[in-house]
């Protein structure tokens, strides 16, 4: 089976009456990619940056994205509230997310044991979900908002390239216990609540560093939002890879 990696540069190139099906597109860039008289019936697609920016995504002519930024927000009620503005908006966005996500942690607790270590299809476990949270947390408030140096907690979980952009990863360390993963997502989760319970509205618009591209300055508001964008995304991603173990 052929394989392609980051070192291969296919930019450009022509595909033309190719059998491409079954394969598996990981952290590629489609961006722009032209389609014509192709067969997709039971392709899968996943573009968690589908809704950044002004671009659109074209099916038979037809802009999906406000359609499936709709049926989203119909599935995850709360979900339409990610990008408020001011400071009640954001406070009542978290804590329904947080319903959302005591719902989810309630089902895990009904299915069989070693459910929360189950990996669908090479994806994180619902363990390791939590655990890029707590990493995601401590990225968007501790370093970038309360400008920590060292914010973060050894259970984090950063992505597999996180050392590209300065991250020493050898301070992260693989929990003993599910349990331990639980009291520390619940430690960020609080810190995230404690946060909104005090800013302001002047707050939100004072500027700080992006952790990871110090060239472009964000808001206050800016990274909350990133907070919520990775909350909810990877709460989709958990309850898709769930419903995949179920059904099992």
């Amino acid at each position: 089976m052929a394989a392609f990696t980051r070192s291969d540069d296919l930019r450009g190139a022509e595909f033309d009456h190719t059998v491409l099906s079954g394969a598996r597109f990981v952290g590629a860039d489609l961006s722009g990619v032209v389609m014509r008289a192709v067969e997709v019936q039971g392709a899968d697609i996943d573009a968690p940056w589908l809704f950044d920016g002004d671009g659109s995504f074209l099916v038979n002519g037809v802009d999906v994205i406000p359609l499936v930024d709709a049926e989203l927000n119909r599935r995850f009620p709360g979900r339409a509230d990610r990008r408020a503005d001011d400071p009640d908006g954001l406070r009542a966005a978290w804590g329904a997310l947080q319903q959302t996500w005591a719902a989810t942690l309630d089902r895990v607790t009904t299915m069989p044991p070693g459910t929360v270590d189950v990996s669908v299809g090479g994806e994180w476990s619902f363990a390791q979900t939590l655990r890029h949270l707590v990493m995601a947390t401590d990225t968007w408030l501790g370093r970038a908002i309360q400008q920590i140096e060292q914010p973060y907690h050894r259970f984090g979980m950063p992505n597999a390239e996180a050392g590209d952009d300065g991250l020493d990863l050898g301070i992260f360390v693989d929990p003993s216990y599910y349990a331990e993963v639980l009291e520390v997502r619940a430690g960020r989760v609080a810190m995230v609540g404690d946060f909104l319970a005090a800013v302001t509205s002047d707050e939100l618009v004072a500027t700080c560093e992006n952790p990871w591209a110090p060239q472009y300055p964000e808001t206050v508001r800016s990274c909350l939002h990133t907070i919520l964008e990775e909350e909810w995304e990877h709460h989709r991603f958990a309850v898709r890879d769930l419903d995949t173990i179920a059904a099992r």
